[in-house]
């Protein structure tokens, strides 16, 4: 069942978001050559508690962290760890976090140091699709109409989209209806209606589509190997227009002439 929210609601998930967004924009911060990835988990718990938020991940379904780390071919849901961020590595960096009672939830993908011209095409192919997928996202229009736009948009361009893993609704929970796909066609799905909120999660591969998910039974990554790219921001539909409620302006203002 699709739950619309009312304009008090779209306020209150407006400031999940922001913390989410400014969450992010501390973890971009340490995103160096050198630095473990249970350190960037540790800096966001720590800054997510310290402003009054919960980390919805920290214990969903059994998940044992705040961030879900994606490096290299992690497509989703990689736990921190010990691991030290090298020169040329990606890193997905997805979180949500929960303020009085509302979530929010985004992903970007860092690139570490100098990374490879072809999976730097990859980053931003798939961020660029993102934004595809939120033009498509308007009153009167279906589902589809957003998994149709980032499908097309990454497939012209070479790569592949993961089918098993979407974006969703979202308020007071983490995972709402309705799903949304990165693939499908045109006028199907659920209509897009005024109150509806949602994460658009693009997840692109630089070669198979395919996916294995690893014995822990929640990092997911490409079969192949390959890079794969991840960029989320939560939306809103809201008085007949189509608000982004997380921003990655935090992330541009920590990484400076980094920023892509």
């Amino acid at each position: 069942m699709i739950y619309l929210k009312t304009p008090d609601e779209i306020e209150k998930m407006r400031r999940a978001c922001e913390l989410t967004s400014l969450t992010l924009g501390e973890v971009a911060k340490l995103v160096r050559p050198g630095v473990t990835t249970h350190k960037l988990d540790t800096a966001a718990r720590e800054f997510i508690v310290k402003n009054g938020g919960r980390p919805a991940c920290l214990g969903y379904g059994g998940f044992p962290a705040t961030l879900c780390i994606e490096v290299n071919e992690t497509v989703v849901h990689g736990f921190p760890s010990s691991y030290t961020l090298r020169e040329g590595d990606i890193v997905g960096v997805d979180l949500v976090v929960e303020l009085d009672g509302y979530n929010g939830d985004m992903c970007y993908t860092f690139p570490v140091g100098d990374v490879a011209p072809e999976v730097m095409e990859l980053l931003k192919t798939t961020k660029e699709s993102l934004y595809v997928g939120i033009e498509a996202c308007r009153e009167g229009h279906r589902l589809g109409d957003i998994s149709n736009a980032i499908q097309t948009y990454c497939e012209k361009r070479g790569y592949s989209v993961v089918r098993e893993m979407c974006g969703h609704g979202i308020g007071r929970k983490m995972h709402e209806d309705p799903e949304v796909p990165n693939f499908g066609r045109r006028g199907t799905g659920p209509l897009i209606k005024n109150g509806l909120c949602i994460a658009i999660e693009p997840m692109i591969n630089l070669g198979s589509r395919n996916i294995v998910i690893e014995d822990d039974g929640w990092t997911c990554r490409t079969r192949d190997r390959k890079p794969s790219a991840h960029y989320e921001h939560t939306v809103a539909v809201n008085a007949g227009k189509t608000e982004i409620l997380t921003s990655f302006d935090p992330v541009r203002d920590a990484l400076g002439d980094r920023f892509v």
